[in-house]
């Protein structure tokens, strides 16, 4: 089991997959289904640069949905593609919101979350109905989206701007996310990390606090 800093003062969580439930073959198979290409296919164009520039912000939506329909060849309506990529995006446990607040109580905590306007537009609707109305923000002292600040994981300087922001030392932050890449980048910087696989290990953990 993973054992928190004795010192910790602040939490930086990932989004997807820490906080959100995320199942991204779920997109894959989406838009499998859409455009008839393989699966193996789809993967491998989701590692193209258009991915990483709209989570950057450096293009709108309409622009990567007109990216998508060049790459695929075709001429798919916005809803078609908006809801092949939110697929991936599942729900926000009950009990995980409460988690984050009973963290929010003891530390300064934050997300980092290399997103775009699409996800963020759809996450917003799910938030909203898991708690009645609240938006994430009322669970963090920060919520930090790539897209809006021009910087995405695993680059040193998004979480320099987080550090340097907040005035955190990184020897008393925890960094959680799902991507060992990411992990990585955070290690080199001096956070405490944790690579999450399981989401329900964080209640095993901070219970045990």
């Amino acid at each position: 089991m993973k054992l928190l800093p004795k010192n910790l003062e602040a939490i930086i969580f990932d989004l997807g997959g820490v906080v959100l439930n995320l199942d991204p073959q779920r997109t894959i198979q989406a838009f499998a289904q859409s455009t008839g290409l393989p699966e193996q296919k789809l993967v491998e164009v989701s590692k193209y640069d258009l991915f990483k520039q709209f989570e950057k912000g450096l293009i709108t939506a309409p622009a990567f949905r007109s990216g998508l329909n060049e790459l695929f060849r075709a001429n798919y309506p916005d809803k078609t593609i908006d809801d092949a990529w939110n697929a991936m995006l599942l729900d926000l446990p009950l009990d995980r919101l409460q988690l984050l607040e009973s963290l929010r109580a003891r530390y300064k905590t934050f997300v980092l979350s290399n997103t775009n306007d699409i996800h963020i537009a759809a996450f917003d609707e799910i938030v909203s109905a898991a708690t009645g109305g609240q938006p994430i923000q009322n669970y963090f002292d920060e919520v930090y989206y790539s897209h809006k600040v021009g910087m995405r994981k695993p680059d040193a300087e998004i979480f320099e701007m987080v550090l340097k922001k907040n005035s955190l030392h990184p020897s008393k932050t925890l960094f959680i996310d799902d991507t060992l890449e990411h992990i990585e980048s955070a290690n080199r910087l001096g956070l405490h990390t944790w690579h999450l696989t399981d989401q329900d290990e964080l209640f095993a953990v901070f219970k045990n606090e």
